[in-house]
């Protein structure tokens, strides 16, 4: 399946809010009354204040993904120098075909192309494991310094970091 990879434009935000909604509720990471579902949902915002980026076969939205910089108010764990990515999600009808992959390599290519840009970063949930798969097919290595829990609660998130 051939997939391109372009930021969103706004008439494609419902589409991406339907597809993260439903990629993280299909895999149980959050039931649907979970805060951070509201947050996924808010592409208005993340768009405003990061990148949005879509990944397209046959002309339909088939994934998202947030990218962002270090300082910015939706990086959580962006050094200077790094890109990073957050809030990936492919439509469960799309799963399993590649989609996941070729965004990441729509990401890294990316980011070469950034002045400045060294590397990327991603915070995963200990639970996902099947992200941690694909990012370490892809390069991406541990970075176990910079784990971290989420505010308030007992959730262990890894670092991954891509050298460019």
């Amino acid at each position: 399946m051939s997939v391109g990879f372009r930021r969103a434009a706004p008439s494609d935000f419902p589409e991406v809010r339907r597809i993260t909604r439903d990629a993280y509720l299909r895999a149980g990471h959050f039931a649907a009354d979970h805060p951070y579902m509201s947050v996924l949902e808010d592409v208005e915002h993340r768009a405003e204040h990061a990148q949005v980026w879509v990944a397209e076969a046959a002309g339909r939205v088939v994934a998202a993904v947030t990218l962002t910089f270090a300082g910015q108010p939706y990086s959580e764990i962006a050094a200077d120098g790094e890109l990073e990515f957050r809030m990936l999600a492919v439509d469960p009808a799309h799963q399993g075909g590649g989609v996941g992959r070729a965004v990441v390599g729509g990401i890294v290519e990316h980011a070469r192309e950034l002045p400045g840009i060294g590397a990327i970063s991603i915070t995963s949930a200990t639970f996902m494991e099947r992200a941690h798969g694909l990012y370490q097919s892809l390069g991406f290595r541990r970075a176990p310094k910079r784990d971290w829990y989420v505010p308030g609660e007992d959730v262990l998130l890894w670092v991954f970091r891509l050298e460019l």
